[in-house]
């Protein structure tokens, strides 16, 4: 299992560098980052320090959207930083949350979606391709390798990636809801004729380390909670188009009912003033809080169920000594062990 960390690109960027680089130095492999240029700083100029201070990491968005950004100059944007640095890009990619609520747009449409990956993806890996009725190729990019993994929770979104994604990126760490959407994408894949184990399996959630006491998981919880209304957003617009028919999982969609509303001025930050509607249960089940042991039982049951990448929210009070933590007790608990001579 591969191991990553979220970053928010919040000044001071040099802060987001060094935990980069911190991440690296324990083990982590991949380094990502919000991207939403209203909120935070932009991001693609941060992942250029980033790689010129590192030497392995692979960076890139949780998630990028095709709203925002030209996807000719999003793909021109990658093949660049894989020339400069080595092909050592990722691009996570959904339908679009507060980069374009931010700015009074919506998320875009599925179809849309679709079309942004194959025009992203072509283009980076220094093939041709058809866009707005002129074929193009980027001519100075023919090394350039870029996969593109899409983050997905509701039914037709997780066939979209099942379908077309490199990876699939699923923003909470439930182990009944990872089984679920790990099988529907999977199912999509050989429905659609390619093989379901070529698909990369990303969770993401925040992640705790506690001391073992109850007044340590509390404080805990309260530092994760803020990722129960993030995710309720994705939950609210499922819902919007699903309705109580069953075909979502009852576990991701019960707890919104109490949703008033998000203030995206607080979004992805400890303490915020709007995700009260988020109970315990759903921060156990959606994050992983408490003591080591707690972290490491959680890798290796979302190992078992085909997850080849966790990654760490890292938008909490403890940065340091998460990393730490992680980095010196588990990764080296769930990390394969080869024997120098049997």
């Amino acid at each position: 299992m591969d191991f990553g960390v979220v970053l928010q690109t919040t000044p001071p960027s040099a802060r987001v560098v060094d935990l980069a680089k911190r991440a690296e130095t324990y083990g982590f492999q991949y380094v990502w980052t919000f991207d939403s240029h209203i909120l935070w700083q932009e991001p693609y100029v941060i992942y250029s320090q980033i790689l010129a201070e590192t030497r392995n990491v692979i960076v890139g968005p949780m998630v990028t959207n095709p709203a925002t950004r030209d996807w000719t100059v999003t793909a021109s944007v990658y093949a660049t930083l894989n020339e400069m640095f080595g092909n050592r890009t990722v691009c996570g990619i959904g339908r679009g949350d507060s980069a374009v609520r931010v700015t009074n747009g919506a998320p875009t449409t599925l179809v849309t979606l679709r079309e942004s990956i194959h025009v992203i993806r072509e283009l980076a890996n220094g093939r041709a391709v058809d866009y707005k009725g002129s074929e193009l190729r980027l001519p100075w990019a023919s090394k350039s390798e870029l996969e593109v993994w899409v983050a997905a929770y509701g039914p037709k979104a997780l066939a979209l990636t099942g379908e077309v994604g490199d990876g699939f990126i699923l923003q909470l760490a439930d182990l009944s809801i990872a089984e679920w959407t790990i099988g529907a994408v999977k199912a999509a894949a050989a429905a659609a004729g390619r093989d379901p184990e070529s698909i990369t399996i990303c969770v993401a959630a925040p992640a705790y380390v506690t001391d073992g006491t109850e007044a340590g998981l509390a404080h805990g919880r309260e530092q994760c909670r803020w990722f129960g209304g993030m995710v309720g957003n994705h939950v609210a617009d499922i819902v919007a188009r699903y309705g109580d028919t069953g075909v979502v999982p009852q576990a991701l969609t019960d707890y919104i009912k109490g949703r008033q509303g998000y203030d995206y001025n607080e979004h992805g930050q400890a303490g915020n003033t709007h995700t009260s509607f988020v109970p315990d249960e759903i921060v156990d089940r959606f994050c992983i809080v408490g003591p080591i042991e707690t972290h490491i039982e959680r890798m290796r049951q979302l190992k078992d169920l085909g997850v080849h990448q966790f990654s760490i929210y890292l938008q909490h009070d403890d940065k340091d000594h998460t990393l730490a933590a992680y980095g010196e007790k588990v990764l080296p608990a769930v990390a394969e062990h080869v024997k120098a001579k049997t």
